[in-house]
């Protein structure tokens, strides 16, 4: 299963300065980009200056974790992931790298500046501060370029992949969630010697919360809390055939148009085989519904339009069974409204073999 915290702030800081009018960047404020910039920028082949992005996962979505965790209904051993997406426009960037994830030590301010403001907006967390309300007094970080705790990096290295960020980061979370330390958020930076090394090149863009798209940075909590298709769980249930010598079909069962991004609803899938040979002796079972075994079935949800996996095949997304079907069950909070999603279900045969079956099990979500 999997429980989704979309980032409350972010924001990207700059250490250098504009190339044309020498105006620096080191007090701006870039809160309100749609884009988070993280960049190694160099001029005739020399290294001149780093960016880093600021993401934060608090309010009301970090403290319904908090919640669920602490009465059982999220298990305390989830794992937790810090994604971010990446945005059209990288360049410059080198086949291998590795990307820093920390948790920040001090409060910021997201703020209202983009990367095109003329004045320059100063009114947010910036290289230099933390915060720098309009009209008050600016807020300095005390080590600049945003201050972090002294603990071990999430570390999530690149090679010849997607700039896609997909890191595990359960301990930090795990610090946040026991009160070890106040929750910040993350900075991203390229890891250690690499932000300032001439060796390593990289001109990353993601997209941030005001994209108005679906890849807003998230955290994502997820754990197996599927019911183990075995035993008494299945019922009177007769196993489909996975030999991989009979053809399959999956079908949702009771499946609706619309669900709230408020529930928790439970997908139920039906199977059988695709050809019935009609006897005497055909079961109700036989020609309506088999369970899929233990281990063999998992399911993905996928966005219509975009085609992103919102919840991917893995270890966390088996099918549970009971005396009536499959069957899942999946948070919705992670699921923008209005829009379209589809299940798919795989099955995975005895030789290891596996069939995705996209039969178009489509719902929207709404608010």
């Amino acid at each position: 299963m999997h429980y989704f915290v979309f980032s409350s702030q972010d924001s990207w800081i700059s250490s250098g300065s504009n190339p044309i009018d020498g105006e620096s960047f080191r007090d701006k404020n870039f809160g309100k980009d749609p884009i988070l910039e993280l960049q190694k920028n160099y001029f005739n082949l020399s290294f001149e200056y780093p960016t880093r992005v600021l993401v934060q996962f608090s309010g009301t979505g970090f403290n319904t974790l908090s919640s669920s965790i602490s009465d059982g209904t999220i298990p305390d051993d989830a794992k937790f992931y810090f994604r971010m997406f990446e945005a059209q426009g990288n360049s410059d960037l080198s086949a291998d790298y590795k990307l820093a994830i920390q948790p920040i030590s001090q409060s910021w301010v997201e703020g209202t500046g983009k990367v095109g403001d003329n004045p320059k907006t100063t009114n947010g967390c910036s290289w230099k501060n933390r915060s720098f309300p309009d009209g008050g007094t600016e807020i300095a970080w005390a080590d600049v370029g945003g201050s972090v705790y002294p603990v071990s990096s999430s570390i999530q290295t690149f090679s010849n992949q997607s700039p896609d960020i997909e890191v595990e980061v359960t301990d930090m979370v795990n610090m946040w969630l026991k009160s070890q330390e106040e929750n910040y958020g993350m900075l991203v930076r390229f890891s250690g010697s690499q932000e300032t090394d001439s060796t390593t090149f990289g001109k990353l863009k993601f997209f941030s919360r005001d994209t108005g798209t679906i890849y807003a940075p998230r955290l994502e909590a997820r754990w197996d809390g599927h019911t183990p298709c075995t035993g008494s769980n299945t019922g009177s249930l007769n196993p489909l055939d996975v030999s991989g010598n009979t053809d399959n079909f999956i079908y949702t069962i009771g499946l609706k148009d619309k669900y709230r991004d408020t529930e928790v609803p439970k997908f139920r899938i039906g199977a059988r085989k695709q050809y019935i040979q009609k006897t005497f002796t055909n079961s109700y079972q036989t020609t309506s519904g088999s369970f899929i075994p233990e281990g063999s079935g998992s399911y993905a949800i996928q966005d219509v339009a975009t085609g992103q996996m919102i919840v991917d095949f893995s270890s966390n997304t088996l099918l549970s069974c009971d005396t009536k079907s499959n069957y899942f069950t999946e948070y919705m909070n992670g699921f923008y409204p209005d829009r379209t999603y589809k299940i798919l279900i795989k099955v995975t045969y005895d030789d290891n073999q596996e069939q995705i079956f996209d039969n178009e099990f489509e719902f929207k979500i709404v608010r």
